[in-house]
């Protein structure tokens, strides 16, 4: 399928994973809106954009923001024109010790990793639901399929998108709003390198560039066809 022409929107596209994603759409001629907290990176990666000759533009707030997203939503979308894909990228990763890790720290890790989740799909829905149809990429975690020591927070936000996703699958596939899930494994983004995850290195380990392939190609499927999940690794890490 064709995507030139069609708006996205892009959480936690400033950098890492969201900004490969953000480039590789564009590339296939897709106007970008993506979001962040850092307006510095957004203003960057906006400009990079901007230079594939496609419209890019942005917006500034907290994913955790109920109020906040729906009003940066509704800012991108006028700005677009409608929205066709949401890729809900945005996250955080604090890793530590059920032990250890002080209770705030836990429920940021689930408010800002499953309740963003929940505000932008819900943000950009009616925009989807006028036009007939739409596309919205979750981005969960291996983690959320099976727990380890040291990211319990991590890993049960990213469980919880991946049943989220479920039910926005099962409600909105009616209206033609294909509902994604993935769960990729280790990606060299800034996150699993700071958090001693991967060393990165781009011979063995999957790269921000490897995930943005595989949801561009994804979106590209002919409408009839609803990838509902799915999983990436390093061949041999």
């Amino acid at each position: 399928m064709n995507l030139n022409g069609k708006n996205a929107i892009v959480t936690g596209g400033g950098r890492g994973l969201g900004k490969a994603v953000a480039l590789a759409l564009a590339h296939e001629g897709v106007n970008i809106g993506i979001t962040g907290r850092n307006e510095d990176n957004l203003k960057k990666t906006v400009e990079e954009i901007t230079r594939l000759g496609v419209h890019a533009t942005y917006a500034v707030f907290s994913i955790d923001d109920e109020q906040a997203v729906h009003k940066g939503i509704a800012s991108l979308a006028e700005t677009l024109g409608s929205i066709d894909i949401l890729v809900n990228n945005a996250g955080i990763g604090d890793f530590g010790s059920i032990e250890g890790m002080p209770s705030e720290t836990w429920q940021q890790v689930i408010k800002t990793n499953l309740f963003g989740v929940y505000y932008a799909a819900k943000a950009v829905y009616p925009f989807m639901k006028e036009k007939g149809q739409g596309d919205i990429v979750n981005v969960a975690s291996t983690a959320g399929l099976k727990g380890g020591p040291n990211m319990s927070a991590y890993a049960a936000s990213k469980a919880a998108v991946v049943s989220l996703s479920q039910s926005m699958m099962a409600e909105w596939r009616k209206q033609n709003i294909r509902v994604i899930t993935l769960t990729p494994s280790t990606i060299a983004s800034d996150m699993s390198i700071q958090g001693g995850l991967t060393d990165g290195n781009p011979e063995k380990v999957l790269q921000p560039e490897d995930f943005a392939e595989w949801v561009r190609d994804i979106l590209k499927m002919n409408r009839r066809a609803l990838i509902a999940n799915g999983s990436i690794f390093s061949t041999n890490p």
